[in-house]
């Protein structure tokens, strides 16, 4: 007699069989930097993202994808090679995962090895130490990665003050004809992922793999002058009630914003350090410009949408990670909220067309993507990692099943986890972004369908360990009551079995 757990799995082997993509389409992956889920095909009624709004009409929307660590470089090291922080040991930007830990498989490499031709255009990888200085070409990408001319300058003193001085500033919309070369790193980005599309559709040549990495909405906003107009200053002042730290947040959670405070437009405003706050028309001048950023980049979307055959491509949309609008009182990433971990998650794909647009509203990671785009692609399905040894395999889970009108996501979980040097927030070391020698404390977050749980416990950076029972923090939000995860109710007796219960199972999904 065949039981129902023995029929479905031979039902699951049928369908993909029958679902199966009739040729292997073009996949053009496109991640945005530092973008929380701006978008009005989110439901934002601030934004300006037509582009991404249209191409969402006939796309699948992941409302609760949450990046494994805010911050650039873990975060698509995670993404890219489908582990946790971890697994990989890289949480900072100054280790490369292929020699610090192991020759691990990455996204695009996985592609190449199966017939794709892989191309990367922009900020894809981060750059620097955590890809061996290359991108990680040649074993990524079958031919260099494209770095625009003008990425030198994205932290030169381009931005002009009233007086035509040259400053280093947060808030810089500018006139292109004033900058180097007359244009922007995300300008030339795109413009060569469009150049490499063209040259792939005049030869009928293998199927491609393009990762499209946008700098922005990133700091510092440096974006043309013409898209801060489409927003109203006005418009951002009661963005959020919050001023100030909230009363029960631990020490340990808070991100003082160094970055921004450094800034040269910023860094003379005597925001008392680490708390603040920002003032009234700094916090809007912030948020406008961040849209506005935002709105820079859905434009230069469009023009590569444009360029791309939709009906033999599919397209995934995403940010690494989101970034704080004032929520807390904090003004960066650096944190385990969920204004910064949550990101857009958008994928297009031929072989399930859509006339409007799905959403999926189940708890999904960042780490879905591998495995997701290689079943779309039709490729042999990535294994599940086994063990830390296997150099082939991803840790999260695939969306086909979803994307096909199966399976439920209710039961899943989001793990997210950020570093920190001590209790207390320092410049130095800097408690935002710590190296990984002077991390003494992991804080680890559990994103469930109803709660988020945090715990801050010991962590030693020798071994990669942690002590569970030294506990510098703990945080217990009910997203029913506080979608803004402002009432930590670790103090309140009657949550305790919640408390305990989470605390259990984030245990259980870390490991020991």
């Amino acid at each position: 007699m065949i039981t129902a757990r023995l029929l479905f799995p031979l039902m699951m082997a049928v369908l993909l069989d029958a679902a199966a993509p009739p040729r292997r389409p073009n996949v053009v992956m496109v991640i945005f930097d530092d973008l929380r889920p701006v978008i009005g095909a989110y439901g934002d009624p601030l934004a300006s993202t037509p582009y991404l709004d249209n191409f969402a009409r006939g796309s699948h929307i992941f409302t609760r994808v949450y990046s494994q660590q805010s911050l650039c470089a873990p975060s698509r090291n995670s993404l890219l090679t489908g582990r946790r922080p971890d697994t990989l040991h890289l949480y900072d930007f100054y280790s490369y995962w292929r020699t610090f830990t192991g020759n691990f498989t990455t996204l695009p490499q996985y592609f190449k090895e199966h017939g794709y031709y892989t191309y990367s255009c922009g900020k894809v990888f981060h750059p620097g130490l955590s890809s061996n200085n290359t991108d990680d070409y040649p074993l990524s990408w079958s031919a260099p990665a494209f770095r625009p001319r003008t990425e030198q300058f994205m932290n030169s003193p381009v931005c002009p003050d009233k007086e035509g001085i040259l400053r280093k500033n947060l808030i810089c919309p500018v006139e292109l004809q004033t900058q180097p070369y007359k244009t922007l790193p995300d300008i030339e980005s795109v413009a060569e992922a469009l150049r490499f599309v063209e040259s792939r559709s005049t030869h009928n040549q293998e199927p491609f793999f393009l990762a499209m990495g946008f700098h922005k909405p990133h700091i510092n906003f440096r974006f043309p002058r013409q898209f801060l107009s489409r927003f109203h200053l006005s418009d951002f002042y009661n963005y959020t009630e919050d001023s100030l730290k909230p009363p029960d947040m631990p020490a340990v959670a808070w991100n003082p914003y160094t970055d921004v405070r450094a800034r040269d437009d910023f860094k003379h405003s005597n925001i008392s350090f680490p708390y603040g706050p920002v003032s009234p028309l700094q916090a809007a001048q912030i948020r406008q410009s961040y849209y506005a950023s935002v709105s820079y980049v859905d434009d230069l979307f469009g023009k590569l949408i444009k360029g791309l055959d939709l009906d033999e491509t599919v397209v995934v949309v995403l940010g690494d990670h989101g970034w704080s609008l004032g929520e807390h009182a904090e003004w960066a990433k650096y944190s385990n909220f969920e204004v910064a971990l949550r990101v857009p998650l958008i994928i297009r794909t031929p072989q399930f067309p859509l006339a409007q647009t799905r959403y999926y509203h189940g708890i999904t990671e960042l780490l879905d993507v591998f495995p997701t785009l290689v079943d779309l692609a039709g490729l042999p399905k990535l294994p599940n990692c086994q063990s830390s040894q296997e150099l082939t395999c991803g840790e999260g889970k695939s969306l086909y099943y979803q994307l096909m009108g199966l399976g439920r996501a209710d039961e899943h979980v989001a793990l997210s986890q950020y570093p920190r040097p001590g209790m207390l927030p320092t410049k130095h070391p800097n408690s935002d972004k710590p190296k990984l020698r002077n991390i003494k404390i992991m804080g680890y977050s559990l994103r469930t369908d109803i709660y988020r749980y945090t715990l801050w416990v010991r962590f030693h950076a020798q071994n990669f360990s942690r002590d569970w029972h030294d506990v510098y923090g703990e945080e217990l939000y009910d997203h029913r009551l506080d979608s803004g995860e402002e009432l930590n109710l670790v103090p309140l007796p009657q949550f305790d079995d919640v408390r305990q219960r989470l605390r259990q199972r984030l245990m259980e999904v870390v490991g020991s």
